[in-house]
């Protein structure tokens, strides 16, 4: 005990030395966050008589000692999140921080309150101090800093304008002078803070950090246009010292060490054009088109198995990537695709001009027969090569295509929506998609359509949705309940291509109700149930994504979700244990059934396991359920004691009292 007593103290006094070597905090919580920071280097002292103390401290303040260590964890952990984290996310994501606090602090305090200072040996004037630390926390119980409402508000303005034409530049002044993102360091900073969070929550969605990084870049293109001279200034700061010769210079600069996430996992060379493939993952286009084209099925970093040899570009590293490049002096990496159509004009001959003139002139025609024929034979050209995809669009295909849509043809539909997802592989067809109005005539076809052609229609979708801004598009023009349709009747492969465009719809905020209300809950669990259905996986995805939505969770909750969620947290893959998890951390967050639902089911065994042995993410949600649950204990043992205390004041209440006569007065 002895030897146990002094390690964890020294654990405890190396914790707030770290904590004390935290020097700043973000704006909208530096008050509440230095103000905890200086309550807990209080402590120290009392830490330091205790590691003094000769004699064996009693068992149950060793447990309560052990107690305080977590709650300390939790407390660095929140500071370090408040110094690090992005500016936008700690403003935008206030509410969900300030519950955090709340709870950080409460379990302080409650820590603090078990340890039985009476029976340490420790000097008065550190009694004291405790208690003074120990009033502090609980005067701070609810109290929060006037949020800067008008920052909130602009902020989310900018959060949810798709239209940069629309921006007023006085709420983007205003915005980047109160977050003090004015210079380039100032920004690179807040880029690298997204980064590090997408990093962080393994891509879940539910924090919006996508759409973050979008506003951030309005921000930078802002100021940057505000001071035409900040890339004169980055230049001046990357100069050697005035009056260094060139062999110092050579000698002492060092090129910047690139971030291991800006590395492509098979080559380990910073990317250019960072694209994910169907496990999440993300890989430099070349390389992972070559691994995809060498035959193999697998992702090279999870073997996972690649559900479809489609990929998307990975947009948000794209920028993080090129900001990174620029704060540190290196010329951003210029993507491959980017000479594409060059490359086409002069590799173009003028047969195959002549040939796709030809089909086009099909389409127009009246006759169905050739609409159907050269349709075909565009979605096979588009499906070949990239160089195909650009030069059919730069001939005018789309708007032509998207009027065959609507055809009552179904085979010409077929080909005509195939066609649009080919050619929406080429990430600047995607917005000449969009403007030629194709959505609505998409979502008609995976309506009506044939199997085939619905199939194709969801995939177009998802290939489309990768830009932020069409989420709302799509997500607006009914395509949700005929996805969620899709993802109950159709083949596997339907159901595949349903559940990857509603999981990447459902990344925005407003279409997580829409697919609630279509009736996706329930197909879902189906889904997690069938024997050898193979949509495990991408049913606790769109789950996880769910569950932080108000209406998502109450669905999950009806559903009866809890015994399969605990099931697969015992028993799933790393990725779905992770997900069954996140599922359970809504569900059981203001809503107590579920917590005992799953205490009677087991959960404690598959929680300390994967707070043990899960992904990053599995860890972080097991330990935010765990502590849940040990919350809940707590205030179940101190309901039980205050009801055996009424219940003993009412028995005493109910005995007979003593009467006294006047005789056995005078006696």
């Amino acid at each position: 005990m002895e030897e146990e007593k002094g390690v964890l103290v020294e654990n405890l006094i190396e914790i707030v030395n770290e904590i004390a070597s935290i020097s700043e905090y973000r704006s909208s919580v530096k008050k509440l966050y230095c103000n905890l920071a200086r309550r807990l280097k209080l402590l120290t002292p009392l830490f330091e008589e205790i590691k003094e103390i000769k004699e064996l401290i009693h068992p149950h303040t060793f447990q309560a000692l052990v107690s305080l260590k977590s709650s300390l964890l939790s407390a660095q952990d929140l500071l370090k999140f408040g110094c690090e984290a992005s500016k936008i996310y700690m403003v935008l994501e206030r509410e969900q921080i300030m519950n955090k606090y709340h709870e950080v602090t409460g379990q302080l305090e409650q820590s603090l309150s078990t340890i039985s200072y009476e029976n340490l040996d420790i000097s008065d004037e550190v009694k004291e101090q405790v208690e003074l630390v120990l009033a502090q926390f609980r005067r701070a119980k609810g109290r929060v800093d006037t949020p800067d409402v008008e920052l909130y508000e602009d902020l989310l303005l900018l959060f949810n304008k798709s239209n940069d034409a629309e921006i007023d530049p006085v709420v983007l002044r205003r915005s980047s002078e109160k977050l003090q993102l004015l210079g380039i360091d100032d920004l690179t900073q807040e880029s690298l803070a997204l980064h590090e969070m997408v990093g962080a929550t393994g891509g879940d969605p539910e924090a919006n950090i996508e759409k973050m990084s979008m506003l951030l870049k309005k921000i930078k293109d802002f100021v940057q246009t505000e001071n035409p001279n900040l890339e004169t200034i980055r230049k001046e700061k990357n100069l050697p010292p005035s009056g260094s010769g060139q062999a110092s210079t050579n000698a002492n600069h060092k090129a910047p060490v690139i971030p291991d996430d800006f590395r492509c996992p098979i080559s380990l060379e910073l990317m250019k054009d960072p694209v994910i493939v169907s496990t999440g993952q993300t890989y430099e286009r070349s390389c992972i088109e070559k691994w995809l084209e060498a035959g193999h099925g697998t992702c090279p970093k999870t073997q996972q198995n690649v559900s479809s040899t489609a990929v998307t570009p990975n947009y948000v590293l794209r920028s993080l990537i090129a900001q990174w490049c620029e704060a540190n002096g290196i010329e951003p990496p210029k993507r491959p695709s980017s000479s594409r159509s060059n490359k086409t004009t002069s590799a173009y001959s003028p047969a195959e001009r002549t040939k796709v003139e030809i089909l086009l002139h099909k389409l127009t025609s009246g006759s169905p027969e050739d609409q159907r024929s050269a349709a075909g034979e565009i979605r096979l050209l588009a499906k070949r090569n990239a160089d195909n995809r650009v030069a059919i669009a730069e001939a005018g295909a789309i708007p032509l295509l998207v009027g065959l849509l609507s055809t009552p043809d179904s085979r010409t539909q077929e080909h005509a929506v195939t066609a649009l997802l080919n050619l929406s592989i080429c990430e600047d067809n995607k917005g000449s998609i969009i403007s030629a109005g194709a959505v609505p005539g998409i979502v008609h076809v995976l309506k009506k359509g044939s199997m085939e052609a619905r199939e194709n229609a969801a995939a177009t979708l998802f290939s489309l949705s990768v830009v932020d801004e069409n989420k709302v598009t799509i997500g607006s023009s009914g395509a949700i309940p005929p996805l969620a349709m899709l993802l109950s009747e159709g083949t596997q492969r339907g159901k595949k291509d349903a559940a990857t465009a509603l999981f990447n719809l459902c990344i925005y905020q407003g279409n997580k109700g829409k697919a609630v209300r279509a009736g996706v809950v329930p197909t879902l669990m189906r889904l997690l149930t069938e024997p050898g259905g193979g949509m495990v996986d991408e049913a606790l995805a769109i789950l996880a994504i769910l569950a932080s939505h108000p209406e998502g969770k109450s669905s999950i909750g009806a559903a009866e979700a809890v015994p399969v969620l605990v099931e697969v947290i015992g028993n799933g893959s790393p990725r779905n244990r992770e997900n069954a998890a996140a599922v359970m951390v809504h569900l059981c967050s203001g809503d107590q059934k579920y917590l005992i639902e799953a205490q009677e089911l087991g959960i404690m065994g598959a929680l300390l396991d994967l707070a043990q042995n899960g992904t990053d993410r599995g860890k972080r949600k097991a330990r935010q359920l765990l502590e849940c649950i040990s919350r809940f204990v707590e205030q179940q043992k101190q309901a039980h004691v205050q009801t055996e205390a009424q219940a003993q004041h009412q028995v005493q209440m109910q005995q007979p009292q003593p009467t006294y006569t006047e005789n056995s007065a005078d006696s």
